[in-house]
């Protein structure tokens, strides 16, 4: 290759790169909404409308993203579930509330993510690919007002189900639900089944069964807590924490999820820990969706090829 041969082919490869930067930024604000159905009520049951949210990790300048949550109560969901980290600066209290303003209006459950107890930090990226990203923060970390986040959401009726369970009644049917708090963070503790909070054990006078779907809901899917609520018969379990890889490969998909997770789970509907399902060998697979969020840290303000995202859960009979 001559001088000017290879002058010209890393002038290309430059502007390759600042170009994909330059995508990067814009696709980190475009918002989408996922729909997924999902085959798991008991037979002859309408459809359940589940709202998904993850990850917005908001900041007070973030006045387009706030009034797309918004926008999301016209979905007119049966439940939202809110699976962490909402907020990545300590002035984000006032826009977070105002975001999910309407959609505290209706029945909702919630765990917290580690953004949620601690503001982010400047981390080197080249971690994630490591087998376990965690590492130590090179200052101290800033504690979030959490216990503020808690209070919003618990008075809005939201069932708070950090290592927790709880019950409702969604449109005519009963749903139990466990939670853990943040794995990430390894505050992460399975409540164990059968107390007087497991909807499952009080007994029904007719000897049908006391609830209608158990849900299992979690921030960062690492594999304990996975095969935690599949032990303890969740029929779908929603986590987030991933951000869908947020830098993907077209074609390939993710490469990293923040956890212990695979990254062909990193978003989406899954089974696990097998196939689907519904699909030839996922007999023994429960339903495992995993949101991409709609936030990134804010010292890693990018996405590449995995658009910010919520998804619209249509439960339907399997």
């Amino acid at each position: 290759m001559t001088g000017s041969s290879a002058a010209r082919a890393a002038g290309g490869l430059a502007a390759l790169a600042v170009g994909g930067l330059a995508w990067s930024l814009v696709e980190a604000r475009w918002y989408t909404l996922r729909e997924a159905t999902v085959p798991v009520l008991p037979a002859g049951q309408e459809p359940l409308r589940v709202l998904h949210i993850s990850d917005l990790h908001l900041t007070p300048s973030q006045d387009r993203k706030v009034a797309w949550v918004r926008e999301l109560a016209q979905l007119d969901p049966h439940l939202v579930v809110d699976t962490g980290d909402n907020w990545a600066d300590l002035e984000s209290f006032g826009p977070l509330a105002h975001a999910l303003e309407p959609l505290l209006e209706r029945p909702g459950v919630f765990v917290m993510g580690s953004n949620d107890y601690v503001a982010p930090q400047p981390k080197n990226p080249a971690r994630y690919l490591l087998s376990d990203a965690r590492s130590a923060p090179p200052q101290p970390p800033r504690a979030m007002p959490w216990r503020e986040l808690v209070r919003l959401m618990r008075s809005a009726g939201w069932l708070d189900l950090d290592n927790r369970r709880g019950v409702l009644d969604l449109d005519g049917r009963r749903v139990s639900f466990v939670g853990t708090d943040d794995a990430h963070l390894d505050r992460d503790r399975l409540p164990a089944a059968g107390g007087p909070d497991d909807a499952r054990t009080l007994a029904g006078a007719s000897g049908t069964p006391t609830v209608d779907l158990h849900v299992g809901v979690t921030h960062a899917p690492y594999r304990r807590v996975l095969d935690g609520l599949l032990a303890d018969d969740a029929d779908l379990i929603l986590a987030g924490h991933t951000h869908g890889g947020q830098l993907a490969v077209p074609g390939w998909g993710a490469l990293v999820t923040n956890c212990d997770l695979d990254p062909r789970r990193a978003k989406g509907l899954h089974g696990w820990p097998g196939a689907r399902p519904d699909a030839p060998g996922g007999s023994g697979s429960t339903w495992l969706h995993v949101s991409a969020g709609l936030g990134t840290s804010p010292y890693a303000p990018v996405r590449f090829a995995c658009r910010p995202e919520a998804t619209l859960l249509t439960l339907v009979p399997a």
